[in-house]
Order: C-alpha cells, then structure tokens, then sequence
C-alpha cells in the first residue's frame, strides 16, 4: 500500500466519524464534468482572423510565451491540460475557434467547419459545448449586435446565432452529449443613454427571431448570460442580469451566471438556490474570478468557489448545474492556468461532498446553531487534501505539485519553439 492509499484510508476513518463515506464522494466527483474553455488558450484570439484586435468588453493581458496559433496547437496544448487533471469533461468552443480552409464569415459558419473538432472530441473522450461570438468583428458596430438600431447589423448576427445553434446540434448529435449553447453579447454603452428600453427590446425580438428554429433539447440547450459592465459599457450594459433572467425564465431558456458579471460586492453563489427554484432548465455557470471587476483571473481556491460548491452540493443541485470555466490570464503559462482553475474548481466540489449535509441541516432544523458553527469550522481541519491525492491517483494523474514538472517541460519541448 503505497503512503497515498495509507493516508487515504485514515483521511476516510476521520470522514466515518461524522458520517461522511469518502468513496461515494468520489464517485459523485468522478461523474462531474467541468466545461473547460478552449480560449484560455491563446488568449481570445480565435482562428476566423487571429491577428486581429480582441473588441467588445474583453481583453486578455500579458504577454508569456507559447500562446497556440494554429487549432492543431491548441488541440496539443489542451490535450496536455487533461492528461494533468482527473476524470473525463468537456471543452467550451467560440465560433470564432473554427478549423477549415475556407475563407467564411461568422454568418457563414456551418457544422463542416468544426468537423476536425468533433473528431479530436471523440478521440479524447470528451464533450463539447459552444458560444456564438458576438465579438471582435467589423460587423459590431458602434458597440451594438443583436441591439443596434440598423436592421442590417441584426440581421448578420441573428444569422451568426441561428447557424452557431445548428452547429451545436451537431456537436450534441456527434458526440452522445447534449451541448449546451451560450449566447453572450457584449452590446452597451460607454456613457449614459437616454433611451435605455429601445436596445433591450431590440435584442429581445432578435433572440426571439434566433430562436425561432426547433431544435431537440437531447442535441442542444440555449443559455443567455448577464454582465453588469464591460470595457467600453462601463455605463450601461443591454443584456443585463434582469433583462435575462426575465428572458430566461419566460422563454424557458437556460440562465448563465457568470461569477465576474456582477458588482464586485456580489456573488453568484447565493443566487443559485433561488434561481432553482423558478428556472425549469439547467443552472449554467461560468466559475470565474474577478479582481474588483470582470478581470477574468484563473480560478483559485477562495471563499467564493468554494461557497459556488457548498451552494451546488448542499442544495442537492449538481444533476441540475453545467459547470464552465472562464478566464484568460496571458502573464502565466496558458496550461498551467487551466490545470489550476480546473482543479481547483474539483476540490472545492470535493471538499463540498465532503460535508455531513444531511446532519447539518438536522441540526441548523433544531436551531442547535452552536454544532452547526462548531462542525463548519472543524470541517475546515479536515484532510481533504488526502483524498484528493488519492482521487488524482486513481485517476492517473499527477498528485500535488508534480503536474508542474510536466507542464515546464512541455513549456520548453513545444510552447518554447512557436516564438
């Protein structure tokens, strides 16, 4: 037995004493699949024009070395990624992450143009979900799409979206996996409008228009996401959380919660139980970090993931919540971003089943508010971390720090050539 196992079997003696079975909790982990995001990667670029500006709200900052350029090189570099991080999940794609040779525009875009993507999925396991990108293209005018006043503007996007929903199907078909379609849009203003309702109704009928097309829910599930703000919307934002939660819940759409979308005295973690309660669709979330605004920063173990797990878990509402992650950090390894954020976005999910639940409701029932505060807190010294070695074990896959090895040595065999 090697000293993982050894100190797993007494992290799991000291889980039995409060009730906690640490296998079934593996076993739940273990299903979990978390949407990574393919633009990490080479930093929100895509490959529809990846020499262009990145515009409308969204900017990845840094410089580090090794950023893909090509779909063959993110492919390498994500593959890399999950070989480092345990269990089988899925990738989030923008449109503008197409791989083909033809010269085409986003309104142009059909299922074709992702085939090499469907292949390498199937390839490695893994599902597939996917974004219309509604973002750094000469067809966003004056910061508006779906919400710009010149009907020739809307049209190309709701285009862009009805096909982005047709290639989804394609992608859910393919694959045996529902994929789950995000439509974020960027549209606001820089300083404050006169006319606030025009824009909303606008972007409204063109979601109605976009969404007009059937499509079977066993293929593809449409989500909206809200922003507060974005660069260049600092004022006023069109899709804002109230306007989608109205649109979600009235046209039975899926509603997103991104955690860096929202004032930085929110948090989206207390908003899920509520949500659940009105939302007949899946609880999406985009598991971010933002630092004072929308920064985007890789996901780390702070008080707010691991209060996003608590909520999931507690409430029992992992079967009903996708799990996505997004940011873009370009100051540090572009891989080793998304082993980190991924991991840890799993080990606060762990150390949520890892809570007596059903006990600590019993007691918060009983008002005994003295044992709820006092087992909360002693949950805080329990060994976790030893089952979650043992559960990257298990899995294959490197336990601690050793990942990081792995990741420099990629950095210097592959990432160090591409200039």
């Amino acid at each position: 037995m090697t000293t993982i196992d050894q100190r797993y079997q007494e992290a799991k003696a000291k889980y039995a004493s409060i009730g906690v079975d640490t296998d079934a909790a593996l076993k739940t982990l273990e299903e979990i699949k978390i949407s990574m995001h393919c633009w990490q990667g080479d930093d929100v670029k895509g490959f529809l024009n990846p020499d262009g500006e990145t515009t409308g709200g969204i900017m990845s900052t840094g410089n580090y070395p090794g950023a893909a350029h090509t779909p063959e090189q993110l492919r390498a570099d994500l593959e890399k990624a999950y070989s480092l991080i345990p269990g089988k999940h899925k990738l989030n794609l923008h449109a503008i992450y197409l791989d083909t040779d033809e010269a085409i525009d986003l309104n142009q875009i059909e299922p074709k143009h992702f085939e090499k993507w469907v292949a390498w999925a199937k390839e490695q396991g893994l599902g597939l979900d996917f974004n219309p990108t509604f973002f750094s293209h000469p067809m966003m005018k004056d910061g508006l799409t779906l919400s710009h006043p010149d009907k020739a503007v809307r049209e190309y996007w709701i285009e862009h979206g009805k096909r982005s929903r047709r290639v989804a199907e394609y992608f859910g078909k393919e694959l045996g996996q529902t994929c789950y379609t995000n439509f974020w849009v960027p549209d606001g203003f820089k300083d404050n409008p006169v006319d606030r309702l025009s824009p909303r109704k606008r972007l409204m009928e063109s979601l109605d228009e976009i969404f007009s097309i059937e499509i079977d829910e066993k293929y593809n599930v449409d989500t909206v996401e809200s922003k507060l703000f974005g660069l260049g919307a600092e004022a006023y934002t069109v899709g804002s959380h109230e306007f989608y939660m109205g649109y979600g819940l009235t046209r039975n759409k899926a509603i997103l919660l991104d955690a860096g979308h929202f004032h930085p005295t929110e948090v989206i973690s207390n908003k899920l139980s509520s949500l659940s309660l009105f939302s007949e669709k899946a609880l999406m979330l985009h598991v971010s970090r933002p630092v004072r605004w929308d920064s985007d920063h890789v996901v780390i173990m702070d008080d707010e993931l691991q209060d996003i797990a608590k909520e999931i878990v507690r409430n029992g509402l992992l079967d009903k919540t996708v799990i996505g992650l997004d940011f873009f950090d370009a100051t540090i390894n572009r891989i080793a971003a998304w082993v980190i954020g991924t991991r840890n976005t799993q080990k606060a999910l762990l150390k949520a089943l890892l809570e007596p639940t059903e006990q600590l409701k019993a007691l918060e029932n009983k008002f005994d508010l003295t044992s709820r505060l006092a087992y909360t807190e002693e949950l805080k010294d329990f060994p976790y971390a030893d089952v979650w070695n043992y559960f990257c074990e298990q899995n294959g896959v490197p336990v601690g720090l050793d990942w990081l090895k792995e990741v420099q040595d990629y950095e210097q065999a592959v990432l160090a050539e591409r200039g």
